[in-house]
């Protein structure tokens, strides 16, 4: 079930809304003030955040912008819901950091459906960012699944993890050094017959058109790049 937190100081809009969201089926938390809701949101993640502007304490323009600078919850779809309804009160909201902006009154329909609309966004941007696509080549970072020609390979940890680095640097020469910092957390000063020998594996489970695509660069490291190329 969908998390959302809900900072709002009126005590009645407060409820209004708490009581409309469950009834849509959403898991609802509520604040009156913002600094509670920046302590929970650090230690419980929500799928979305419905933030007054004006609030005691902390307002919540500033609020946001807080969430906006944190790297682990900057992801966080934001919505205002305000009774500022200057255009200047709307444009500082979402150069702010708000992915949308609602005065009062409301509409809770309306507010629902703003709500879904963001986080549909938001649930496409993170099915996106764990993809990766290249040439012949699919690649999934959350389930951890690798397909060549829209087959399945299966693929150990290590494999896996080189042909992600490879193709997140798409293009890019990647040094030897470079992979075995990055893959087996060390600096490595010895042989690299551990990494040819996943290479090689790795071209064989990833067939003739996968394979081909991770191109040796004698004397330096390896370059993941299109075929015809």
């Amino acid at each position: 079930m969908e998390r959302i937190y809900v900072i709002e100081d009126d005590d009645n809009i407060r409820d209004l809304i708490k009581i409309a969201l469950e009834g849509f089926g959403y898991e609802v938390s509520a604040f009156e003030m913002a600094e509670d809701a920046l302590r929970h949101i650090e230690s419980d993640k929500p799928s979305l955040a419905v933030f007054d502007l004006m609030l005691p304490g902390m307002d919540g323009l500033t609020a946001i912008r807080r969430i906006r600078k944190n790297e682990s919850l900057k992801d966080i779809p934001v919505l205002i819901l305000t009774a500022k309804d200057r255009e200047f009160d709307k444009v500082a909201g979402l150069d702010g950091g708000a992915d949308d902006y609602m005065t009062k009154p409301f509409g809770v329909m309306e507010l629902a459906a703003r709500i879904r609309s963001l986080l549909r966004r938001s649930t496409r941007g993170e099915a996106n960012s764990n993809e990766l696509n290249q040439y012949c080549l699919s690649l999934n970072k959350k389930t951890r699944e690798v397909y060549c020609d829209g087959v399945k390979v299966e693929l150990t940890l290590k494999e896996f993890e080189l042909l992600q680095y490879l193709m997140e640097n798409h293009n890019k020469v990647v040094t030897r050094d470079e992979l075995l910092n990055h893959i087996w957390g060390y600096d490595y000063d010895g042989e690299t017959r551990t990494l040819d020998m996943h290479i090689r594996t790795l071209r064989q489970k990833l067939g003739e058109n996968g394979g081909s695509c991770i191109k040796t660069i004698r004397g330096v490291g390896y370059r993941f790049i299109k075929t015809e190329e």
